[in-house]
């Protein structure tokens, strides 16, 4: 094990390196950005930089990974994420599945987790889906008002 997935004090600058890596590069594997990470002289793994991308709130955009609207969002901040969210459609009295642009999911979910709505037990997200576990109908239909309030449609 790596001595920077023990002591984190080195992720705030790791990450801040990873964002300008991300800006100013085509990059769209996590191996690479862990070498260039490395020329950069932070101590990286696969799992740290995984840790980062989903911190930071970068997406998959095609084959490359982006940071949305060139600014790092903040955790609670939905509007940089609206661009990602493509639909949503109910599936039975506790889940909520939300579709979003290819690559965005995570993002989506972290902002959603991040949030701390309370009427959110959980989400689960792949590339493009999410599945967002509510107590029961009631809730449901709170995060359903949340959800078109902040993506519309």
């Amino acid at each position: 094990m790596l001595r920077s997935d023990i002591d984190n004090s080195s992720a705030p600058a790791r990450r801040s390196m990873l964002a300008k890596i991300i800006r100013e590069q085509t990059v769209g594997r996590q191996t690479e950005l862990v070498a260039m990470l490395r020329k950069h002289g932070h101590v990286a793994t696969q799992s740290s930089v995984s840790r980062d991308l989903r911190e930071l709130g970068v997406a998959k955009m095609g084959d490359r990974y982006v940071i949305p609207d060139a600014a790092v969002p903040a955790k609670n901040d939905f509007s940089s994420l609206k661009q990602f969210v493509n639909a949503r459609l109910s599936a039975g009295t506790n889940l909520t599945v939300l579709k979003t642009t290819v690559g965005s999911a995570q993002s989506v979910a972290v902002a959603i987790d991040t949030a701390q709505w309370p009427e959110v037990i959980g989400t689960i997200s792949g590339d493009d889906t999410i599945f967002i576990a509510t107590a029961g109908a009631r809730e449901q239909r709170k995060l359903e008002q949340r959800l078109l309030a902040l993506f519309g449609r």
